[in-house]
């Protein structure tokens, strides 16, 4: 049975009038839940109830050019958490506070944090306050409980910060939706999942623009092409359009990133190229589809550093490795531009196209529906077979390999 969860007005209503909510993210993520508030609204009352109730991390979701401002840096480097929450250094305010450690001195520290009056030399360092660098972009860079407290304050027309929390049952575990659901009617408090925050940014808020249309002439037939730009990168993505559709029609789509060398070059080190065409073929034989061409190079990490990681396998590292080694994730990509696209073009339902099982998740974090997931398996070469080998068994990738 879905969980009761509230609309997105209602849980705005709240945080503007200073009141918390329950932010619940996707099971391919923590599948937690979080205590939200504004910042600027922090009170003791409402601290002591987030560390008395929520009994997680109080930490507070900051923009980065507030924490830039503030002379506040990462807490490490290089960021090796599951999921690549940015902590900063831990602080608290240095006038009208004690340890530090009181729901007072919280509340007190919390507010400074969002007071633009307030300077670097406000705040004392290593403290009991642990400030987040929220991505720009917000739920539609990364759809998590940092970007998702700071986007619920600025929407609700207060300070772009956020308290958040994590939620533990009594046994000290992570608490899960069940819980959440019973937690949220024992509190009255709004209940609502990051997914509907993003669906709700992707309606409201316009980050991807169409630039212009041209008609395409391909070996596979005729296409429509389609220029975006966007607020979150300098790049131009393109859409490849096949036939028509409704809004509630499942469109055969694939998502593909971008691939110099093994599109325009023939490199054999990969199955990029071959992928592509045998998509457009899919997409000509059904009639209708869509490709999104997304600029993102080398699984994300550019093609300077992508050349970087074969010179690294070059010398025996498989394609994961050379990547860790780079000081990357295996895999950088993100699909917040694709699925602003997507919407543009009236898709909101895909049989997708894909081997990758967490495409498809990605995607329904931003609200596209996947009532499908269709094989992209092309034939393996001598050359890519220990990359495709790598993908299978180290990033989960449904291939056969035959």
């Amino acid at each position: 049975m879905p969980a009761p969860f509230d609309t997105i007005e209602a849980a705005l209503e709240e945080i503007h009038a200073g009141r918390m909510v329950i932010v619940v993210d996707d099971r391919s993520r923590e599948d937690e839940g979080d205590l939200v508030m504004a910042a600027e609204k922090a009170t003791p009352e409402a601290i002591n109830f987030i560390t008395r109730f929520g009994r997680g991390l109080v930490c507070i979701a900051l923009a980065g050019p507030r924490l830039d401002a503030l002379r506040l840096p990462l807490m490490v480097p290089e960021n090796t958490s599951r999921h690549g929450t940015a902590f900063t250094v831990s602080v608290e305010v240095n006038d009208g506070t004690t340890t530090g450690i009181s729901v007072h001195d919280r509340a007190a520290t919390i507010r400074a944090l969002t007071d633009p009056a307030r300077t670097a030399d406000s705040f004392l360092r290593p403290g009991h306050v642990f400030p987040l660098r929220a991505r720009d972009g917000g739920v539609l860079r990364r759809p998590g409980h940092t970007e998702a407290a700071l986007d619920l304050a600025r929407l609700a027309g207060l300070q772009p910060a956020g308290v958040l929390c994590e939620i533990l049952d009594r046994d000290g575990s992570a608490a899960k939706v069940p819980s959440l659901v019973r937690f949220s009617r024992r509190h009255r408090l709004k209940l609502i999942s990051i997914a509907d925050l993003v669906a709700y940014r992707l309606r409201h808020d316009r980050v991807v623009y169409r630039r212009t249309s041209a008609r395409l002439p391909t070996r596979y037939g005729e296409f429509t092409l389609l220029a975006y730009t966007s607020d979150l990168d300098d790049e131009t993505h393109l859409a490849l359009l096949k036939g028509s559709w409704r809004a509630d029609t499942p469109v055969l789509t694939r998502i593909h990133s971008e691939c110099l060398t093994g599109e325009v070059l023939g490199s054999l080190r990969c199955d990029c190229g071959d992928q592509l065409t045998t998509a457009l073929a899919r997409v000509a034989e059904d009639g209708r589809g869509v490709i999104i061409y997304v600029r993102q190079e080398g699984r994300g990490i550019g093609l300077l550093n992508k050349i970087k990681a074969y010179s690294l396998q070059d010398e025996g590292k498989d394609t994961v490795e050379a990547n860790e080694l780079l000081g990357f994730p295996p895999d950088a990509r993100e699909y917040s531009v694709a699925a602003q696209m997507l919407s543009d073009l009236c898709v909101r339902k895909v049989r997708l196209l894909t081997n990758n099982p967490s495409k498809p998740s990605a995607l329904e974090d931003f609200g596209i529906e996947v009532v499908e997931r269709v094989p992209l398996e092309v034939r393996p070469q001598s050359e890519n077979i220990r990359y495709l080998q790598t993908k299978r068994e180290k990033l989960g990738h449904l291939l056969t390999l035959e």
